[in-house]
């Protein structure tokens, strides 16, 4: 117990964790782990409180992806049987943005598969984000791929908050993952983001036969990137897409990634995101004492968990919602 709230104490005071340090988290033996939990938790209360913020996904283009990624089941390698249409008209991504909004979600995340963008998708998510912004009192994320520099002025223009794009992996673990873009080509597109004023939101994908050093490494490159939001994946793994049949995760592990994310990203949204439903299973709950964020609903191609079930959890927690609302209200006041 004394271990862990010295190094949280460290933490607070301004000081990062040696690598030995780190790696003691991945590697801490599962009777401690309700003691690391209680220290990552001191960490998130002191930036957070007991509030959680809210996420929901829309798909707004599925499949149809000229990339290699050995996760994913949009990719060109990939054969699983999921539903491919192209880019979603404005209507049907305001339907999407009213559901968010009747959930009290906070930021809703507009994701298109590919590579990047073309210009006329560009110009839907616009037109959809503007009207957004009119109506409802709502962040808007997007995550559309590789970018231009002109791309990402007109999205910062028309009201986007914030562009996801995630390093999903360690440098030296890249290649084993995707050869089709570098990794550099992912964090280039961050910095790009963040050139043009949009909030970057930039994370991982945890199980994809990683070490625990590359673990250590993708949570030290995303505080280097200066990610605002750090979404936490744990490898769903989809029959028909390279990566299928792996099974490397256990719940307890999962937790104390959650840890280290906060312990090296002491003031950033830690989100845990796809996969939580089928690798933290029952322990869910548990991963808010580390992570301040969460998605509601499905994701890309695999289903979420209920809605109501999440605020359901968020309650039996004895958490908040983290309305955008008040917030803004709180701001016009200050």
């Amino acid at each position: 117990m004394k271990k862990w709230m010295d190094l949280a104490e460290k933490v607070l005071e301004g000081q990062e964790l040696s690598d030995a340090e780190a790696l003691s988290i991945l590697d801490s033996p599962d009777g401690e782990l309700l003691a690391l939990l209680h220290s990552a938790y001191k960490i998130r209360h002191h930036y957070y409180g007991n509030k959680v913020k809210l996420n929901m996904i829309i798909n707004t283009k599925s499949g149809l992806c000229p990339e290699n990624c050995g996760y994913c089941s949009q990719s060109a390698v990939s054969t699983a049987p999921i539903e491919k249409y192209r880019m979603m008209d404005k209507d049907s991504i305001m339907k999407g943005a009213a559901n968010a909004h009747q959930l009290n979600v906070g930021t809703y995340c507009i994701v298109a598969s590919g590579r990047g963008p073309s210009n006329k998708e560009i110009e839907e998510v616009v037109s959809a984000v503007k009207e957004i912004k009119e109506q409802y009192n709502m962040k808007v994320c997007a995550c559309l791929g590789l970018l231009k520099p002109e791309q990402a002025v007109k999205l910062k223009e028309a009201g986007v908050d914030r562009y996801n794009h995630n390093i999903n992996t360690s440098a030296n673990h890249h290649e084993n993952i995707t050869t089709s873009h570098t990794y550099d080509d992912r964090v280039n597109t961050v910095e790009l983001v963040k050139q043009a004023g949009i909030s970057p939101c930039s994370g991982v994908i945890v199980g994809m036969k990683e070490t625990k050093e590359d673990v250590l490494a993708m949570a030290r490159s995303l505080k280097v990137l200066d990610a605002d939001s750090i979404p936490v994946n744990f490898l769903h793994a989809i029959e028909g897409t390279p990566l299928a049949g792996t099974d490397v995760l256990n719940p307890r592990y999962c937790l104390k990634v959650l840890c280290l994310m906060r312990f090296i990203n002491p003031t950033k949204e830690i989100r845990i995101s796809g996969g939580r439903e089928v690798n933290l299973r029952s322990l869910q709950p548990l991963g808010l004492y580390a992570a301040n964020s969460i998605f509601v609903g499905d994701y890309l191609t695999t289903a979420g968990q209920e809605e109501t079930a999440d605020h359901q959890m968020l309650t039996d927690l004895g958490f908040e919602i983290d309305y955008v609302r008040e917030q803004t209200e709180e701001t016009a006041v200050n």
